[in-house]
């Protein structure tokens, strides 16, 4: 594959050459195309992906991974406030928003991150009225600067619970 992606690669250069005629004027800007995509998965082909589904809290009957590792970046699944059995806990928005947020912990420390390595979360609230209170229980678990957020407000999240979390995290450069 390598090889094949490398003499495409190659030729695509060639092809960008300027050319003498019109008729080779006219199939230039699909030769671009060609280029640009076979560049694309010359560095699609050098990802290293790890799927993890391991820990108290994983259903490995789901169907989808708990996390997912691609390069130096950290894929965690959307995070529902379940305790260990998989039930969902009692009380509402405060203590489901700290079940999420050790649920989305315990899975980065499993795979050696701290929530300092968390740059990027996504939260998912079945009532944005209650978006001051899970932004108290939020902040509790990170320091400045915080990672970057989305939020929106969603109807039918799983087991009617009252948020759902997801987060990407990325492994600090390894020094040499």
């Amino acid at each position: 594959m390598i090889t094949s992606v490398r003499s495409a690669m190659l030729a695509g250069f060639s092809l960008l050459k300027p050319s003498i005629g019109s008729e080779n004027r006219q199939k230039r800007p699909c030769r671009v195309v060609f280029f640009l995509v076979f560049s694309g998965l010359a560095s699609v082909s050098h990802a290293q992906t790890v799927f993890f589904n391991d820990g108290p809290d994983a259903d490995q009957s789901l169907p989808f991974s708990q996390a997912v590792r691609v390069n130096d970046l950290l894929f965690v699944s959307g995070q529902v406030g379940t305790d260990q059995s998989g039930a969902l806990v009692d009380g509402g928005i405060g203590p489901e928003s700290h079940q999420v947020m050790r649920n989305i912990r315990d899975i980065i420390h499993r795979r050696g991150l701290q929530m300092s390595d968390v740059v990027k979360c996504t939260v998912f609230l079945a009532d944005v009225a209650q978006w001051g209170d899970f932004n108290k229980v939020y902040t509790s678990y990170f320091s400045r600067p915080y990672p970057a957020r989305s939020a929106l407000g969603a109807n039918g999240l799983a087991l009617g619970a009252a948020l759902e979390v997801e987060c990407i995290a990325a492994y600090p450069p390894t020094s040499k």
